[in-house]
């Protein structure tokens, strides 16, 4: 497989004075040193693997590897060293990081894992997710080192994106004028058995493995119970290099005082090669890997190695405390039915490397050399390592589930709530088949005979049904999305398996006690939503998503032959567009109208999350009233993504997008009262959830009204760049990205209830909003702006990506990866250019069109 002209032109352009030691095809989107290094820990894996996060220093953190989330845990070795010598210099050892920055104070000293080893004085790091590299200097060395780290991200396949591993490509440089001998040794403790939240190491064995391309140590334990979540095992290997001398250890001595710590740092500063230790009896023996080659003076060496992993025994949810909660049981990893363990994973990437790599840079050099704001494409691309974290997994039938986020032990808020994935618009674009696995289980197995979704789906699948509570805009928002992802398919076969499942959940509304009872197009019964209340009355928030399902089942039902049925939805969709834009707009924006449901009548089974109480039921507390909300357009915003038509006035759109940014934008948080969690603080710039600037606040709104959010902020900002309000938009973008700058917060963990939340990824609409993509598979259409002459822009559909451009009035069209079908492509306003017939397209395919 090749790569475009167009990628080596990018690759070998010319370096600053300030990267000219960053690896010449690695594209950097920001860089950070300093202080800005404290927070960051990129996650390193795949997709519904687990992840170990690197930090800003080079050191390896947060190990999420063994089927939960785990923030702050680390095995109790778990480091890279150098050690280098030559004829006029000494020998010396360093812990491959740069210098600490925090973390001086602890009960007997810092706590902070190997804290006393020696390491550079220099760390900056520079990312362009998932690639990352860290360049350590000291002058007081002979040598620089650049640490290059990655995991295979391949958008359309979740397969190749989906490897556990973490790859690590040490470049050391020899500034000197002499030869170095120099070793790189990576150290880990087998601490199978634990994960950070509970368990303990028992009977733990390290052995020594070898493949063509591989040398190292294979973990494993034979006295952690075969079928708990915490059995498994672990590889550490280094790449046989020419010239390479490979030593290992299976384990340290055992002795007291930290002796084996000091073992083994006199064992690999003496001449750069471990001598192997026997067993010692440690329940965790540590596994350590030398790599030892000679560097001209000048000149420059690699040193690769590979950390694996092999988890099996995922557990459903863990909620046990809840009344609907399933009874703990094994639904397994999907990854891990690919590889018998550790080591043949490990071996697998190291026979398909080079590809992985190429396909993966190729991607993210496409997307970072779009004609996009920087930090549009920051926003978009660091907040695709959620679909890498505990977030998300795939059980071993390869379904594809995601809690809200992670808190530091477990998941956050179980279910794939579909009120939170609604926002979600990376996957779809990237990963079609990921998000059409999603649409599976919230239709066919999460909704009942009543057209009830509920909102959580407990597991294993059997169960999916039984929490049994349904949430206004999650389930319109999920048929707003099975239109959208049916879009960028085209699968009628697919379609059509899901459709009775989908009317059912659109006809939920209209049973008695409903969300419509009196079918008018307007929600006004008891709504369950994303603020964790029910809403009584009409709302923007809940009544756009329903406008939204309305104009998406109206279209599916046209194409699929429905005319009555879709005439009707089209009659009650504008009903209720106009009853809308009529009596919710105060002339500034769209506001709640209260409406107590009275009677428990009028509330149907499985609307309310909570049992009601009469004063719910006359004075319900926890509204929104008055308020304006930060994404009362949000059903407006999906629809712009799906390129469904608008759902009310497009001037009263305007006008509530611009009150929403003047009423709850802050360029500083010190004067802000905020009762809830604090997600911006100080001189920080945020837009509020809600405010209130023409009074009739109830006395207790809904929860969160005082806080920020940033899938909230980017619903807002995205909808302003589809309406061509761009600078108000980018504006806000750039506020959310100020606050993750590496200092105070991790740039790769955008966190609302939980670590990596999902909402966030909704950053990813800002490049469709920008170049103004649309794509419909079935007929082959694609819609997109280009510049003339600017840089290739990059596209996707879930399916297939590539890039197009416009030269001399011809477009350029290129198929990276994937299957495109095509017939057409407008661009800009102008017509479509069609071509001669429409067909399929593959990965590696161009195309050159001409203006009609």
């Amino acid at each position: 497989m090749n790569a475009p002209d167009w990628i080596e032109t990018y690759l070998n352009r010319p370096h600053s004075a300030d990267d000219s030691w960053l690896a010449r095809d690695w594209p950097v989107l920001r860089s950070y040193a300093g202080r800005n290094l404290d927070r960051i820990a990129m996650p390193l894996g795949g997709i519904g693997t687990g992840t170990i996060s690197l930090g800003g220093r080079g050191d390896l953190r947060d190990w999420e590897i063994v089927n939960r989330p785990a923030k702050g845990f680390s095995p109790r070795q778990a480091f890279f060293a150098i050690r280098a010598a030559g004829d006029d210099i000494e020998p010396f050892a360093r812990c491959l990081e740069g210098p600490l920055t925090s973390g001086y104070e602890g009960w007997s000293g810092s706590p902070l894992p190997h804290a006393g080893l020696p390491r550079f004085s220099e760390a900056k790091f520079h990312a362009a997710y998932p690639l990352a590299q860290i360049v350590l200097t000291d002058p007081d060395l002979p040598l620089d080192v650049r640490i290059e780290t990655w995991n295979p991200l391949i958008p359309t396949d979740p397969d190749r994106s989906g490897l556990p591993v973490a790859i690590f490509r040490v470049v050391v440089r020899n500034t000197s004028t002499t030869a170095l001998d120099v070793s790189v040794a990576g150290v880990l403790e087998n601490f199978i058995g634990r994960d950070g939240a509970v368990g303990e190491s028992i009977g733990n064995t390290n052995e020594l493995s070898d493949s063509e391309a591989l040398a190292g140590v294979t973990m494993r334990s034979i006295g952690t119970p075969f079928d708990s979540e915490q059995w498994g095992t672990i590889a550490l290997a280094t790449w046989k290099t020419g010239g390479a001398t490979i030593t290992r250890r299976r384990d340290w001595i055992d002795t007291t005082w930290s002796g084996p710590l000091l073992d083994f740092w006199d064992d690999f500063l003496a001449d750069g090669d471990l001598n192997d230790r026997e067993a010692g009896g440690r329940i965790a023996p540590i596994g350590t890997v030398c790599n030892r080659q000679t560097i001209p003076g000048g000149d420059e060496r690699v040193f690769h190695f590979q950390i694996a992993w092999h988890f099996p025994n995922r557990q459903n949810w863990e909620r046990t405390h809840m009344k609907d909660a399933v009874p703990r049981q094994r639904v397994g990893n999907y990854y891990t039915t690919r590889h018998d363990d550790a080591w043949e994973a490990a071996t697998w990437v190291s026979e398909n490397i080079a590809e992985l790599e190429m396909e993966t840079v190729e991607f993210v050099v496409a997307f970072c050399s779009s004609p996009l704001p920087e930090v549009v494409k920051e926003a978009a691309l660091f907040n695709l390592s959620t679909l890498r974290t505990q977030t998300t997994f795939r059980t071993e039938d390869g379904a594809f589930f995601g809690w809200e986020g992670c808190e530091d032990r477990k998941g956050s808020c179980h279910g794939s709530c579909t009120h939170v994935w609604n926002y979600d618009q990376a996957t779809p674009f990237l990963f079609g088949s990921l998000a059409r696995s999603m649409r599976d289980v919230e239709f066919l197995h999460a909704t009942d005979d009543n057209g009830l979704m509920s909102f959580r789906v407990n597991l294993p699948l059997p169960h999916a049904t039984t929490y049994g509570v349904a949430a206004a805009d999650g389930q319109m928002g999920c048929i707003v999305k099975l239109y959208r992802d049916w879009k960028l398919c085209g699968d009628d076969d697919w379609l059509r398996r899901l459709w009775l499942h989908a009317k059912r959940a659109l006809g939920f509304c209209w049973i008695p006690g409903g969300w419509d009872a009196d079918r008018d197009g307007v929600m006004e019964g008891c709504q369950h939503n994303t603020m964790d209340v029910e809403y009584f009355g009409p709302n923007p928030q809940m009544q756009f998503w329903y406008l939204g399902a309305l104009r998406a089942a109206e279209q599916l039902a046209r194409h699929l032959g429905e005319v009555e049925y879709a005439d009707n939805l089209h009659n009650l969709f504008e009903r209720g567009s106009r009853w809308t834009d009529d009596h919710l707009f105060n002339g500034e924006y769209y506001e709640q109208q209260i409406r107590p449901a009275l009677d428990r009548a009028n509330v149907a089974p499985g609307l309310a999350h909570h049992e009601l109480t009469d004063e719910d039921l006359t004075d319900p507390p926890l509204q929104l009233g008055a308020g304006c909300l930060v994404d009362q357009l949000v059903g407006q915003f999906l629809a712009k993504v799906a390129r469904l038509p608008e759902l009310g006035s497009a001037e009263q759109t305007r006008t509530t997008l611009a009150s929403i940014k003047r009423h709850n934008y802050r360029t500083s948080m010190t004067g802000h009262f905020n009762h809830m969690r604090s997600y911006s603080l100080g001189e920080e710039s945020a837009t509020l959830m809600c405010s209130y600037p023409r009074g009739g606040r109830p006395v207790r709104p809904f929860p969160y009204y005082t806080e920020v959010m940033t899938g909230f902020e980017y619903t807002l900002a995205i909808h302003m760049l589809y309406a061509g309000m761009v600078d108000d938009g980018l504006e806000l973008i750039a506020a959310i990205r100020d606050r993750y700058d590496g200092g105070r917060r991790n740039p790769f963990s955008e966190a609302e209830c939980g670590h990596h939340y999902a909402r966030a990824m909704a950053s990813w609409a800002a490049a469709l909003a920008l170049t103004g993509f649309d794509y419909t598979a079935s007929n082959g259409a694609m819609a997109i702006r280009l510049e003339e002459g600017a840089k290739p822009t990059f596209w996707s559909t879930g399916n297939a990506w590539g890039t197009i451009a416009l030269d001399g009035g011809e477009v350029d069209l290129h198929i990276c990866y994937g299957a495109l079908h095509l017939d057409s492509i407008r661009v800009n306003e102008e017509g479509p250019r069609k071509l001669e017939s429409a067909r399929l397209y593959f990965g590696g395919d161009s195309i050159r069109m001409e203006a009609d």
